[in-house]
């Protein structure tokens, strides 16, 4: 862990450009300084701006299972640091970046809240969509949700994510024609990180890539948020470990403590 740890200091600042963000270092990856609104207004104002013909700009979320798995993993670790923005996906980074960072984070920007920020602002601007990832099922109902929810939201398009091979490709081809401003792609960790790292260069129309992990399985109604003082007590894993015992128990049990560890010793 020491040397992964160390290999995470020397890359602490992301890539550089010109839609850089203030960051503070927490469990040892670098988060921007965002809430909420500021999030999706700059998701909002660089994906419609930024110029196309070069990789889409990565955006990703950390949370504890993110910061564990980044110190025990390098490659894991460098597919993190070499995302564009990283906003803190989980309320414990909030409460330890008051503790121990030079500047606090202002709110928990959660995935399943920030894509409904950005959705209402999309409407306005007229920012599109495309929704990747789930299985066929959970990424149908998630779209016609959103739809239903946000009639006026241009979705360029949608596709499942358990595409191979040509099929992929072809997918991945599509996607580009279509120039999405927006490609939210929903696969979970680590999928949807080597996702970006194999196949972004193949998509320089789309604006922006944000990983979204389990989102869809919230707009399709299948999965249900936690309880808002849950949420706030930074309680959101054990109410999601009621829900998927099997599935989550052992996750939270191994990650949990390494990753309270990690932002203890290496946030500032």
């Amino acid at each position: 862990m020491t040397g992964t740890l160390a290999m995470a200091d020397a890359l602490i600042t992301p890539p550089e450009h010109d839609t850089a963000l203030p960051t503070v270092t927490v469990g040892g990856l670098p988060i921007a300084v965002l809430d909420r609104a500021a999030a999706a207004d700059w998701m909002i104002r660089v994906a419609r701006t930024r110029p196309r013909g070069q990789r889409p700009l990565y955006l990703t979320s950390a949370n504890g299972e993110v910061i564990a798995r980044a110190a025990a993993d390098s490659a894991f670790a460098g597919q993190i640091l070499s995302a564009d923005q990283i906003v803190a996906d989980g309320q414990p980074l909030v409460v330890a970046s008051r503790l121990r960072c030079r500047m606090p984070l202002p709110e928990r920007v959660a995935t399943t809240d920030l894509f409904h920020d950005v959705a209402e602002r999309a409407i306005a601007s007229g920012t599109t969509f495309y929704m990747l990832g789930a299985t066929r099922e959970e990424n149908a109902r998630a779209v016609a949700n959103v739809r239903l929810r946000y009639p006026g939201l241009a979705i360029a398009g949608a596709c499942h994510g358990f595409l191979k091979d040509a099929a992929l490709d072809a997918k991945l081809a599509e996607i580009n024609a279509l120039k999405p401003d927006i490609l939210w792609l929903a696969m979970g960790v680590p999928h949807e990180q080597n996702f970006v790292a194999r196949h972004a260069a193949k998509l320089p129309n789309v604006g922006m890539i944000k990983t979204s992990g389990g989102l869809f399985n919230f707009l399709s109604g299948t999965n249900s948020r936690a309880p808002e003082w849950m949420q706030r007590a930074s309680l959101e894993w054990a109410y999601r470990v009621w829900l998927e015992p099997r599935r989550l128990f052992w996750r939270y049990a191994v990650t949990n403590p390494k990753a309270l560890y990690l932002m203890a010793t290496r946030s500032a």
